[in-house]
């Protein structure tokens, strides 16, 4: 017979989670994660679910803040094209101001270009999207910031015309988002709406078991107590003569002036009794194989969390063995994915690059470009770097390049 679910206080108001479903019931302590019964584990799993679990769990706050910091790498804006050199320094200058400006909180006075990429990618991994607004000077002459959306208001429709439109559901009233000033960018597009999807989409159901796991060891372990005393105190013998009453007084009395000497016992002290007194040790006599046991278990549930954010565990800090070479991989592999999402970022940022540009009456656009190089590969670099520009020598000197190609192709060999 299935035991009803208890709800937790304090937790029924946000995140909801009705819509979830387990094929088990439980009785759920107070203070524990409560999945509710549903239909499927296949539901549109709720916005703010995921940021109450990058809050709340260590391992999943270490993969958004890990996935964040590395996608947040040094960035840039370029101009690639090919234009006289003070027209070059100038549209420079102009979106190195715009780097200034487009922190979104303008109380932060440290925010600029490197507090706002975070922010992007924090969202896009948490949330699954991103989207804003362009904010426009009332000269209409430059791009004076831009304005986050709380994507989690964010809804789709479909229009007379079958094509699908957002709009921004305040509660009180819907705004459509069909506007020239507003980008919507969605990471890992779902086919059928196109939102985005986060990367904390599949692992609800291991975090609550790994939540489980951890309280269990924690209750476990404080019912095996501290290390304790038993003191056996063994009855007098009864003396010729006496009463009942008065052998139970004596007993009594001598009972608990022992328990009062064993209460007020210094540390450096050690008891004195006669012999019909035993003091015994009692606690926790457990080997390594439980404490070995928890840490397996666990650590199956943090690989598996770990999978479910396309992570490896030794980037959040847990050492599970990985040679060197292997760990190396594995980041070569994490960067990938890192530039991938880059790439995609890039185009929001250029696009926002390009309306700055325009308003500042400039008739080319801009790249925005990622450096992702880091200390223990710059050798590889160098080296890349060196062939790279000895190409582009070789092919000037057999006449196949113009001196200015060759300029340009050796400029940008080296980043």
């Amino acid at each position: 017979m299935s035991k009803k679910l208890i709800e937790p206080a304090g937790f029924s108001r946000e995140p909801r989670l009705d819509n979830l479903s387990f094929g088990f019931a439980r009785r759920h302590r107070p203070g524990s994660l409560v999945w509710r019964s549903g239909d499927s584990l296949s539901v549109n799993l709720p916005i703010h679910l995921f940021r109450y679990l990058r809050d709340s769990i260590p391992a999943i706050s270490g993969c958004i803040w890990t996935w964040s910091r590395l996608a947040a790498a040094p960035a840039e804006y370029r101009i690639a094209e090919d234009i006289p050199e003070t027209t070059r320094k100038a549209a420079l200058k102009a979106l190195d101001s715009l780097g200034e400006r487009i922190f979104p909180f303008q109380f932060r006075r440290s925010g600029g270009m490197a507090g706002f990429l975070p922010v992007i990618f924090e969202g896009l991994f948490t949330d699954g999207a991103f989207a804003g607004f362009v904010d426009i000077s009332s000269d209409h002459t430059r791009v004076e910031g831009f304005q986050l959306v709380d994507v989690s208001q964010i809804r789709s429709r479909t229009d007379s015309r079958g094509r699908q439109t957002l709009f921004l559901d305040s509660g009180e009233k819907s705004i459509s988002l069909e506007r020239a000033d507003f980008i919507y960018f969605g990471l890992n597009t779902d086919r059928s709406t196109g939102l985005g999807r986060s990367i904390l989409r599949s692992i609800p159901f291991v975090t609550y078991v790994e939540r489980q796991l951890v309280d269990d060891m924690r209750r476990s372990s404080h019912n095996s107590g501290f290390h304790r005393l038993h003191v056996k105190v063994t009855p007098p013998e009864r003396q010729v003569g006496e009463t009942d009453t008065a052998y139970n007084d004596r007993a009594n009395t001598y009972f608990d002036q022992t328990a009062k000497m064993i209460k007020d016992i210094e540390i450096e002290d050690n008891p004195v009794t006669w012999n019909d007194i035993n003091i015994e040790y009692i606690g926790p006599r457990r080997g390594r194989g439980d404490s070995e046991s928890w840490f397996i278990s666990h650590r199956a549930m943090i690989e598996e969390i770990c999978a479910g954010t396309n992570l490896s565990p030794f980037l959040l800090g847990y050492s599970f063995g990985a040679t060197e070479s292997w760990s190396s991989f594995k980041f070569e592999l994490v960067m990938r994915q890192t530039q991938s999402v880059q790439n995609e970022v890039a185009r929001v940022m250029e696009w926002i690059g390009n309306i700055d540009l325009a308003l500042h009456g400039f008739d080319f656009g801009c790249e925005f470009v990622f450096d992702n190089k880091t200390s223990y590969e710059s050798d590889k670099a160098a080296v890349i770097q060196t062939q790279r520009v000895d190409n582009v020598i070789k092919l000037f000197e057999a006449g196949l390049l113009e001196k200015d190609a060759a300029k340009a192709q050796a400029t940008r060999a080296l980043g």
